[in-house]
């Protein structure tokens, strides 16, 4: 029940005799022409589903209304009708595009309407939770098109997608507000790839989703576990971490002095051959720079590596290092460092299937609900007259009108179109009932949204 407190007046506001209210979420623009749809599954479940008002609740609001105002402006005859009519159940219909679908912006996402005629002011009560689904959808978002991205850079220069699904890991789990937070985020992330150190994500794709296991992640130093074994003894410390870890992939970080020193003197030489035996034994060595300018830095690790282990030549003409031995450039990764590196390295003739990135504060934080500028907002009522439009059309920012009466998302081609004002066709409408009366009538599994997410490249 616990809303911004903005809403607690609106049921005094409407006109008479309103009967139902109508409202729309959408992405009105913003950094990417599209948006990858997530997260709303999660709110369902996690606020909405089952008896969500109890006297307790409506006791405790009352009181927190009345502190708050100072004045006895609660909808307390509302609250007590839903718990005494609906059970607790709240009374409305959301319809919404499949999760994982990517809709260019402009478009309707998903609808919300009371379904009750006394509880026509719960709808838009409901906006601020509802609104918001722009963190998932953001993050989703950002993260599908780094992987467009990182897929044109792998078509050119390397010979398949195989280490797509890999190359950009999730760094921002102690970056992030909360734990719920990076929760929720990582999972957005984790529609299109499936490495992450987060492990919020894994759970809340577990919970909320269905999936036993969205992500996965290596063995890795941090400074502190190469710096222990001191300045004089960081090669011990990468030893230890090759020995430790006879088989599989691992990730060393190697800037805590000398990042320079560390690629060519203590990997290329003195435990190169270590490096090359556990190599044979499907081993992999994962080296990573964390300081510095990474379009220099990348280049100047790749060029080191290459004369001390050799290189291999792709089908594409592309350098590659031995298969035993990759990089990871985790600091600074946004979506315009990963194309300022990867272009570099291709003008310098490598493959970016050498590299693979790690990033945090620009996956998770570095946004807002205006990076796809996210708005719910109402576009038609319904009174004893019948339906009528709503919406705003500010003079001062054409960008903010609003869209009017009842939408339809049908197709248009080989796009989205939004059909207004009722005049849609409702055979064609892409949006499905996913929750009524406080229960989730459709339910998307974490493969589901993956399917319906993936990029065109690795569709098949």
């Amino acid at each position: 029940m616990w809303r911004s407190t903005s809403k607690i007046s609106h049921h005094l506001q409407y006109p008479d005799g309103i009967t139902h209210v109508y409202s729309y979420f959408e992405s009105r623009g913003g950094k990417f022409p599209q948006t990858l749809f997530f997260g709303l599954q999660y709110i369902l479940k996690r606020w909405l589903c089952g008896q969500v008002v109890t006297k307790e609740k409506i006791a405790e609001a009352k009181e927190i209304c009345q502190l708050h105002f100072g004045q006895d402006i609660f909808n307390e005859e509302g609250w007590n009708y839903i718990l005494e009519k609906h059970n607790g159940y709240l009374p409305i219909q959301v319809k919404a595009v499949p999760e994982g679908t990517v809709v260019p912006v402009k478009n309707v996402l998903f609808t919300v309407e009371n379904t009750d005629p006394k509880c026509y002011w719960l709808t838009n009560y409901l906006e601020t939770l509802f609104v918001q689904c722009w963190y998932p959808m953001t993050v989703s978002t950002g993260s599908y098109f780094q992987k467009i991205l990182l897929a044109e850079y792998l078509e050119s220069t390397a010979d398949d997608f195989s280490s797509l699904p890999f190359m950009l890991h999730d760094f921002g789990f102690r970056g992030a507000s909360c734990v719920e937070g990076a929760g929720i985020g990582d999972a957005a992330h984790l529609v299109n790839f499936k490495g992450t150190d987060t492990l919020a994500g894994l759970m809340f794709a577990r919970k909320y989703y269905g999936c036993k296991m969205a992500g996965f992640s290596i063995p890795a130093t941090e400074h502190s576990t190469i710096t222990t074994w001191g300045k004089d003894g960081e090669v011990n410390g990468f030893r230890n971490m090759l020995e430790k870890f006879p088989n599989g992939i691992v990730a060393c970080v190697s800037d805590s002095y000398d990042i320079w020193n560390a690629c060519e003197n203590l990997w290329g030489e003195e435990l190169r051959d270590l490096v090359i035996e556990r190599g044979k034994r499907n081993g992999k060595l994962v080296i990573r720079p964390d300081s510095g300018d990474p379009v220099a830095v990348v280049l100047k690790v790749l060029n080191i590596l290459g004369s001390k282990f050799g290189t291999v030549t792709n089908k594409k003409g592309f350098k590659e290092l031995p298969p035993y031995l990759r990089i990871i450039q985790g600091d600074g990764i946004c979506y315009e460092m990963l194309d300022k590196i990867l272009g570099a390295m291709k003008q310098e003739g490598w493959s970016a299937n050498n590299l693979a990135f790690g990033s945090g504060g620009a996956l998770l934080q570095k946004l807002d609900r205006d990076t796809q500028k996210c708005a719910f907002k109402c576009s038609s009522m319904t009174n004893e007259n019948g339906l009528f439009n709503v919406f705003k059309d500010p003079i001062t920012d054409p960008g903010k009108k609003s869209k009017k009466g009842h939408l339809t998302l049908e197709r248009q081609g080989d796009g989205f179109l939004t059909v207004e004002e009722g005049k849609g066709d409702p055979a064609k409408d892409l949006l499905d009932v996913v929750y009524e009366n406080g229960k989730l009538l459709k339910y998307y599994t974490f493969d589901d949204v993956r399917k319906q997410a993936e990029i065109e490249k690795l569709q098949t």
